[in-house]
């Protein structure tokens, strides 16, 4: 049996577990630079409030219905995230972290709706994060599960494993609404008069894997019951890290993109050092406003690869910053910048190099140093003077609410 447990409104409910006064009130968060809706409570999908909407074109339901709006806090939401699945995991054995607010689980114990409902009671007395349970036998039937329990107030669980109730459903879903399918294949399918994830279920599999691919086979098959998608457990190491922000302003000067890019680079590091791995190959990319209709869009990126993977933030910021200067343009304006590193692989298995004239001891046990200050005295307590090179470059997050889990400067205060 698979389970999908997913975090209601996620970023909604971090909010309001440090402000109990917008409990039971239409609530939203924005996107960086508080462009656009990606999460909403209840009561504001009930006023209409789609996801994905520009926030200029809501601001007056904001002040109609009296709208608590938020920016995006994602060190918030990171850490609420991390407590919720390491809840999980002291319940189970087998978890797949799906992303930041769902995950996937198998189990083979007879009473899996109480044990879930049991959960889902767990999580949100030790966490104050609500989350809906869907149970069936596969991946794709869990997340249908879920959406089903979702729109559903009276249970946190549900279960789904008879083909009638499955069809039933099915009929009354959009294609688009199966885990897997995305955009261009909706499209290609709605060509051929499959819109319902009923439809698509009763579609010749030769067609399918002619057409589409091997991945919308399993869909299928998945549909009538069988696994074709096995819980991916060792998935806590990423293949690409890519840190990356659209400024709140367009950005010339190349001192303050020097600061950005030493800021990313810097954060890649630290993500290589938390998963314990190196990466080979760094890029980093700049786009100007693809939405200026004076000027031509233009995207920039270079790349270099290392004779040695590393985590070291000294190396992976000095190696960004050539790459910045190599590709920078005077007089264009920049709307996004950001550093990828790839090729990763996992620290115990990199052979150093001959002639490389770092010595990688001292550099470990630099960044060990830094990051553990950081970690306990705050973020950023000790970083690179080029991130200081002004900070115009930072994204707009007018509505930010306190680090109330990672910083002792927001820690609650509470008045008796």
């Amino acid at each position: 049996m698979f389970a999908l447990v997913d975090c209601n409104n996620f970023y909604v409910s971090c909010e309001r577990i440090f402000d109990p006064t917008i409990l039971h009130k239409p609530v939203v968060v924005l996107s960086n630079n508080d462009g656009c809706v990606i999460s909403r409570s209840n009561e504001a999908k009930k006023i209409g409030i789609k996801m994905g909407v520009p926030f200029f074109k809501i601001q007056n339901q904001v002040i109609k219905h009296n709208i608590s709006v938020f920016s995006s806090n994602y060190t918030l939401y990171g850490d609420l995230s991390f407590r919720v699945f390491n809840t999980l995991k002291t319940e189970f054995n087998s978890v797949e972290i799906y992303s930041i607010d769902e995950a996937f689980l198998r189990y083979d114990l007879k009473d899996f709706e109480s044990r879930a409902s049991r959960t889902a009671k767990k999580i949100k007395k030790w966490t104050g994060i609500p989350v809906s349970i869907g149970l069936a036998p596969n991946k794709v039937l869990s997340k249908i599960a879920n959406q089903v329990v979702k729109k559903r107030k009276d249970r946190e669980v549900y279960l789904l494993k008879n083909q009638q109730e499955i069809d039933r459903i099915l009929a009354n879903m959009p294609v688009e609404e199966l885990w897997g399918i995305g955009r261009r294949i909706t499209i290609f399918l709605k060509k051929y008069g499959i819109h319902t994830a009923l439809q698509f279920k009763q579609t010749n599999s030769q067609w399918l894997k002619s057409n589409l691919n091997i991945n919308a086979l399993r869909i299928k098959k998945e549909l009538f019951g069988e696994v074709c998608f096995p819980l991916e457990e060792n998935n806590s190491m990423k293949k690409n890290i890519c840190t990356s922000r659209s400024f709140s302003k367009t950005v010339s000067s190349l001192d303050k993109l020097k600061s950005a890019i030493g800021s990313y680079a810097n954060v890649c590091s630290l993500k290589l050092r938390k998963q314990k791995s190196c990466a080979t190959s760094i890029s980093v990319f700049m786009l100007t406003n693809r939405f200026d209709k004076r000027n031509k869009f233009q995207s920039l990126y270079q790349k270099i690869i290392l004779d040695t993977p590393t985590n070291d933030s000294l190396q992976i910021v000095k190696q960004s910053l050539i790459l910045l200067e190599s590709i920078y343009k005077p007089g264009l304006e920049y709307k996004k910048v950001g550093v990828v590193v790839s090729s990763i692989v996992p620290d115990s298995q990199v052979q150093m190099s001959l002639f490389n004239k770092i010595d990688f001891n001292k550099r470990r046990s630099l960044n060990k140093t830094i990051d553990k200050v950081n970690y306990s005295m705050g973020k950023d307590l000790i970083r690179f003077a080029v991130q200081e090179n002004g900070k115009n470059w930072m994204t707009n997050r007018k509505k930010l609410s306190p680090c109330y889990t990672t910083s002792f400067r927001d820690m609650l205060t509470i008045s008796l």
